[in-house]
């Protein structure tokens, strides 16, 4: 097997300008959040995000047309592109790891400044029974339609695939309305004691990641709509599928150890 860079089949990127301008964004966007703190004025942090966002498209733009119109991911490189994703996705899971070795840290044995209970004195948890349980529902109702739009595609039936990805993205977004619903009407802040900060970094981390994944399909299901993907040839939303199941799955543990048991 050939490429245009010799005989093997790997794909050696040309010369690209996005890392550069990706590099100069992010720096944008956490200098701007620092004066944004500090001097209230959030001009830098925004004008990151649309550095940011042009970086972005531009970026999948350019990979986009290497795999599906210059046929450059050969077996070889999707097979690299699947490790990546999956390491990717365990780094992932260590990060959340974190966060709940610090909430049972806290809330296994609750010192003195706390009231030497859990919840904390003075706290007064979320009902598990309500938005978060609506949430589970929610999410999980996601992990199925996004499941039914892979074997749709795997099976070529184009419709079926773009209604039921159609489906997963409204169900994210309907996930971060309600959670940021929740958020507004919270009785506590990130700043009453550790259950505060524990909660609100655990739950708010994952939602962003819940905004990500909701990018992320959005982007596959306008890919689907323009026919980029086959039964053979679909690994951009096999990523996407990977890692929104894998949100799926940190909600769960959110919802049981955080919501329920720690609340």
């Amino acid at each position: 097997m050939t490429s245009p860079h010799g005989h093997h089949p790997y794909h050696l990127v040309d010369m690209s300008p996005w890392p550069l301008t990706g590099s100069i964004s992010a720096m944008m966007l956490t200098t701007g959040l620092v004066k944004w703190f500090h001097q209230f004025n959030p001009d830098l942090f925004f004008l990151g995000i649309v550095a940011t966002m042009l970086t972005m498209i531009q970026w999948w733009r350019d990979v986009t047309r290497e795999g599906t119109y210059q046929g450059l991911h050969t077996s070889a490189v999707t097979k690299g592109l699947r490790w990546g994703m999956i390491l990717f996705i365990l780094s992932e899971v260590l990060f959340f790891f974190s966060f709940f070795w610090a909430f049972f840290h806290s809330s296994l044995s609750p010192t003195v400044e706390i009231g030497m209970c859990w919840p904390p004195m003075g706290i007064q948890p979320f009902n598990p029974f309500q938005i978060p349980l609506l949430n589970t529902t929610i999410l999980l109702s996601s992990g199925a339609t996004v499941t039914w739009a892979h074997h749709s595609i795997m099976e070529s039936n184009h419709s079926q695939a773009i209604q039921s990805l159609a489906i997963t993205v409204l169900l994210g977004l309907y996930f971060t309305a309600l959670q940021a619903y929740e958020y507004m009407e919270a009785p506590f802040t990130i700043a009453d004691s550790v259950y505060g900060s524990t909660f609100f970094v655990a739950t708010g981390f994952h939602g962003l990641h819940v905004i990500i994944g909701t990018t992320f399909l959005a982007i596959c299901w306008y890919r689907l709509y323009m026919c980029h993907f086959s039964a053979n040839h679909h690994f951009g939303f096999e990523a996407a599928a990977w890692y929104w199941h894998f949100v799926d799955v940190v909600w769960l543990f959110l919802y049981i150890f955080i919501y329920w048991w720690g609340g």
